[in-house]
């Protein structure tokens, strides 16, 4: 009998020496499915747990269970308003596995135990007697006075009714990043509410066909950007209640936008207070004993992803977002330092460091679960990978040797922009490096491709626009003041942003107000800066105004956005090399019909630029940088049609065109 050689390897024979390897990698995650659907029945229903743990009504017993995983705990006890805050006056009792459970009769408790009181509980362990915020609590509020954490009671009955809502499969995502506390143009925190009033429309005026939102999970410090997840199951009550979270995507679903949830189960605080971190006493709950629970960089936690009830939390959390809040799909984050012991941090040089040298197979395994598992509840659904490493089978199907998910960030992408604009001058850019870095993923693997992401203008980096233009944006961003960088700078915005989304990958990603050259870098409130929220939010009044050049960036992003999806750009697996112009820097290739001419040079523009085309006919400018509504000198003629004809000497099709320095052009065939 032949042995079936696994897809992964099929597409890429560097994997090869690693064939048994991948074969493994299918053999765990089938034995571990198997371990699930023998305790649960089905993997759908082992994600069920969110319903039984925690704090749930039952309306046949007509109360509410609370119930509690902590197996290594000497005791727990229910606390909070409804008991004046006894810390023993409501012991709870074991049931098995390490389960504790109290009931509270709504005939007694129906007065005290309601919707907004405030609850804990306490546990008796080896760390001593300690409050803490349920696992699985869903909402968590913070005391102005005390600034204490503390789980609170929500009785949510949101009304989905009229969200059919079913994202296209085949429509190619637009992605917007975006952060609901600093979406605000106020020096404060921005609401849930504020986010649907103002900024949902402005998505959808520019194009974009998805949201990706951050900083969703409860937090408790929120400059840490949402990244240092405290409770898993209780949306950020900082930008307001779960109704009003759900009402956005519900308004979003109605403008036709899918929402992606940006979800962190690569790790989690390590605070006592608020957190997972020897819930139970120990320190091998949740997280692996000793240094190998610690992320060293992060300064946080990490997940015993072999563990069964670890799993089962983190998929049921999975399920919980999809089901209940009818989130679209999710970005995972960290998913390059997951995958391996040295998250990540080592070169990774042969094919074995990607599947047995330093590679963390519980968490691939349970990667490939949480994919299997929100694809089981909506088929639609999307995922995204964050990984820099370039793990192979990442975006592959899990029966082909995979990990499951849809698409990976394309992350070397901005860091490649960031080092040219750092360390090169713009004549000694090399543009064979500029094609290769746009082309490099193999067949197969969709990737989103993305200029710059929330990462690049966080404190100690900038912004593209900062790095083009810097302090010329402080003073020269007026439309009657010419200056030469603030010109280079809009320039170049256009063709990065441009060059990316149309070589980059199946799918393209903007973190909000980075499309009109959001000036400045990200720094939330913090000691370092008394607590200021002064770069914590977004300055719409820039594009918004008539007077100031951001205006013309605001309205490229938008075109590029209309072009690139209405012609189905990214349908095209690769674009097709035309022509590559070292003495020019001009480089033009063909993409689902259309050709794309940039020119990266500094000041070279050619009068009656010779250009191959596929296909004799006339072609029309569909975009062009150059043009005065988006701040450019107005040098293309763009009424005219260019002929392409054939010329018989080298038997191809070629058209004329004036070709301008620091612009792209986009042309189709009438």
């Amino acid at each position: 009998m032949k042995i079936k050689t696994p897809g992964i390897v099929k597409a890429d024979p560097w994997l090869e020496p690693v064939t048994h390897e991948v074969e493994t990698r299918i053999s765990r995650f089938q034995e571990k499915l198997k371990i699930i659907e023998n305790h649960s029945g089905t993997l759908t229903k082992f994600a069920d747990a969110y319903k039984f743990l925690g704090i749930n009504y039952d309306s046949k017993l007509k109360g509410w269970f609370y119930r509690e995983w902590a197996p290594a705990a000497k005791g727990l006890y229910f606390t909070g308003d409804f008991n004046d805050w006894n810390p023993h006056s409501h012991p709870m009792h074991i049931i098995g596995n390490g389960v504790w459970e109290i009931f509270l009769d709504e005939k007694k408790y129906g007065k005290s135990f309601t919707h907004g009181s405030k609850v804990k509980v306490w546990v008796d362990g080896d760390n001593g007697f300690l409050a803490r915020i349920p696992a699985y609590i869903k909402r968590v509020v913070q005391d102005d006075d005390t600034k204490n954490f503390s789980g609170q009671l929500w009785f949510d009955k949101f009304d989905w009714k009229g969200d059919n809502f079913t994202p296209d499969p085949s429509e190619k995502l637009f992605i917007y990043e975006c952060h609901v506390g600093m979406a605000q143009e106020k020096a404060g925190l921005g609401t849930y509410k504020e986010f649907s009033d103002t900024i949902l429309p402005w998505v959808k005026e520019c194009g974009y066909n998805a949201i990706q939102m951050m900083a969703i999970q409860e937090h408790p410090y929120y400059g840490s950007f949402g990244y240092h997840v405290a409770n898993f199951f209780a949306p950020s009550s900082r930008f307001g209640t779960p109704e009003e979270l759900k009402e956005l995507i519900k308004k979003a679903h109605e403008l036709g936008i899918s929402v992606i949830m940006d979800i962190v189960h690569s790790h989690t605080v390590k605070n006592l207070n608020e957190g997972l971190n020897m819930f139970d006493g120990s320190d091998h709950q949740y997280f692996h004993p000793g240094a190998r629970g610690l992320h060293p960089q992060w300064d946080s936690m990490l997940f015993d992803y072999g563990k069964i009830e670890v799993q089962q939390f983190l998929l049921s959390n999975v399920k919980y977002w999809l089901k209940e809040f009818h989130f679209d799909g999710f970005r995972f984050d960290g998913v390059g330092s997951m995958m391996y012991f040295h998250h990540g941090n080592d070169v990774i040089d042969s094919p074995y460091k990607y599947f047995v040298d330093g590679v963390e197979w519980d968490a691939i395994t349970y990667l490939q679960l949480a994919n299997k598992l929100t694809h089981l509840i909506n088929r639609n659904a999307v995922s995204i990978a964050e990984d820099v490493t370039g793990m192979p089978g990442l975006a592959a199907p899990i029966q082909e040797g995979g990990i499951g998910f849809d698409y990976r960030l394309g992350m070397g992408i901005p860091d490649f922009w960031i080092k040219l604009l750092k360390e090169y001058k713009d004549e000694d850019w090399n543009i064979h490096e500029l094609w290769n870095v746009m082309n490099n993923r193999l067949p197969g693997v969709k990737t989103v491709a993305y200029a710059e992401s929330h990462d690049q203008a966080l404190v100690g980096d900038k912004t593209l626009a900062f790095w083009l233009m810097d302090e010329a944006m402080y003073w020269h961003m007026h439309v009657d003041d010419p200056n030469v960088v603030v010109d280079r700078g809009i320039a170049l915005h256009k063709l990065l942003r441009l060059f990316t989304i149309a070589l980059g990958g199946h799918a393209y990603l903007n973190f909000m107000g980075n499309e009109f050259g959001h000036p400045e870098w990200i720094d939330f409130p913090r000691e370092g800066n008394n607590w200021s929220y002064q770069y914590a939010r977004r300055q719409w009044s820039l594009p918004a105004n008539p007077e100031l050049k951001y205006k013309y960036l605001a309205a490229f992003d938008k075109a590029m956005i209309q072009t690139i999806k209405g012609n189905k750009v990214l349908n095209d697996e690769f674009a097709t090399q035309l022509n590559m112009d070292e003495s020019n820097k001009t480089i033009v290739f063909s993409r689902a019909g259309l050709i794309f001419i940039f020119n990266f040079h500094p000041f070279n523009s050619i009068p009656g630029y010779t250009i191959t085309v596929p296909e004799l006919g006339d072609y029309k400018v569909v975009l062009c940088s150059d043009n005065a509504k988006f701040g450019g000198h107005n040098r293309v003629d763009e009424s005219i049609t260019y002929p392409a004809v054939f010329n018989k000497e080298i038997k191809t099709c070629q058209l004329n065109l004036y070709v301008t320095n620091r612009t792209a052009i986009v042309l189709k065939r009438i």
